[in-house]
């Protein structure tokens, strides 16, 4: 490992090249500046990543002709590039996005990282993202990393020798936070009726944001909760320190918080530092649904953008407007649906802040099927529970116009009606 300045380590990066950026919060700032501000010598450069916190100097309108953004999961900072042709969005599962750089479909050149420091046998960790990461370090031909004291050290898959980095930067920056903020009633609500469908002794996975925050405020009397997910955030902390979550019930790491990546609060990134209690795993082994489905009552609650009357789950894009990604929704609801006892759910509000329904007739032209209506059991908005599983689709239009919003309830009858020439 040669440790050189910033400027001087993404000096070796080319026009032409393909080059890895770290996920999320381990997204290494320094190096992505310093690769920017190299602009005017590079053409052609395709970047690639799943979702990154911080900005993205490289999708700037100026840059166009320098800098190319392939997208595996479209996050705000990219979100305006990619939806107007500087960038584009590569459609796949979590689980099997590693698979693109391991068996060459997208060989890579060169890695961004951040690692936390090298203990006294020489090895990092990729702290708080695994996730496709360890693909990445693995197969690319160049790994520049940034060594940052506030990179939690993280137990799991995510070691690396600093015999395995080519060039590194000391670089000390607070990792980027996130936090939800306090559910609203609305949310809480959602949060109720989800938890009432966990039992004790349920492996959980769900994402960020106020519904899940609300979900794990509702299981405070729930007990022996365990964690295998592809990522989570500060709402599970307190229910570990309570004692709701302890993994006591999981048949496969028991005791353990599985997860491949973490975004949150410094309290967040402090409790997995060093913390053998949490297991940073590669998303090719956390998402398979072979290995989801071997802990008992798997509860996986996700979100969407909207769900039109026979079950279909858009969860990627506005229409034709690519605002996320496909991620980790149908590897968990696949996964939880064959766990003994499992349950997936799709939780949303049932009208946006505007006032549309999130519940609808059709989905809008262009939208994108994340999770097929074969594939659906719960939905749940702040007006109920809709068990869709083994339900004709007549069935299943009753069930998700009675959870509607009132607004909207006589309009979706009247399309559900004209459809299905009885209802």
């Amino acid at each position: 490992m040669k440790i050189v300045k910033a400027e001087e380590a993404v000096s070796v990066i080319k026009s032409g090249d393909r080059v890895f950026i770290h996920s999320v919060a381990a997204a290494p700032s320094i190096l992505i500046e310093a690769m920017t501000a190299r602009a005017p010598e590079l053409r052609n450069v395709e970047i690639i990543h799943l979702h990154t916190e911080g900005s993205a100097p490289y999708t700037d309108e100026q840059y166009k002709d320098n800098f190319f953004h392939n997208a595996l999961f479209v996050g705000g900072n990219v979100r305006k590039a990619v939806n107007e042709g500087r960038g584009d969005y590569i459609p796949i599962f979590l689980s099997e996005t590693p698979i693109l750089f391991r068996k060459g479909i997208l060989p890579l050149d060169v890695a961004l990282i951040t690692v936390s420091p090298p203990d006294k046998h020489g090895f990092c960790t990729l702290g708080t993202s695994v996730d496709v990461s360890r693909a990445a370090v693995q197969t690319a031909k160049i790994v520049i990393a940034m060594i940052n004291p506030h990179m939690p050290r993280t137990h799991g898959d995510g070691l690396i020798h600093t015999n395995n980095i080519h060039y590194a930067v000391h670089g000390s920056v607070p990792l980027l936070e996130y936090s939800p903020g306090i559910p609203t009633e609305l949310e809480m609500t959602i949060g109720r009726y989800a938890a009432s469908l966990i039992e004790d002794g349920a492996t959980l996975q769900m994402g960020i944001g106020s519904i899940p925050n609300a979900v794990l405020a509702a299981l405070t009397s729930h007990k022996n909760l365990g964690i295998h997910t592809e990522m989570f955030s500060d709402g599970v902390m307190e229910l570990v320190n309570s004692g709701v979550i302890n993994g006591e019930a999981k048949r496969i790491h028991p005791g353990k918080i599985v997860a491949s990546f973490v975004m949150g609060t410094k309290a967040l990134y402090d409790f997995i530092d060093d913390n053998p209690q949490v297991a940073m795993l590669d998303v090719a082994y956390v998402n398979d649904t072979a290995v989801i489905r071997r802990n008992p009552r798997v509860v996986a609650i996700n979100s969407a953008i909207e769900i039109d009357i026979t079950g279909q789950v858009c969860a990627d894009s506005i229409g034709t407007y690519h605002y996320s990604g496909v991620g980790g929704q149908m590897d968990f609801i696949r996964g939880a649906s064959l766990s003994e006892g499992g349950k997936p759910i799709i939780a949303l509000p049932s009208a946006t802040n505007k006032g549309v329904s999130r519940i609808t007739p059709f989905l809008k032209e262009g939208a994108g099927v994340v999770t097929t209506r074969a594939h659906m059991h719960y939905v749940i908005t702040e007006y109920g529970i809709a068990d869709l599983y083994g339900k004709n689709l007549r069935q299943r239009a009753r069930l998700l116009i009675d959870i509607a919003h009132p607004d909207h309830r006589e309009k979706l009858e009247r399309e559900a009606f004209k459809r299905f020439k009885a209802f």
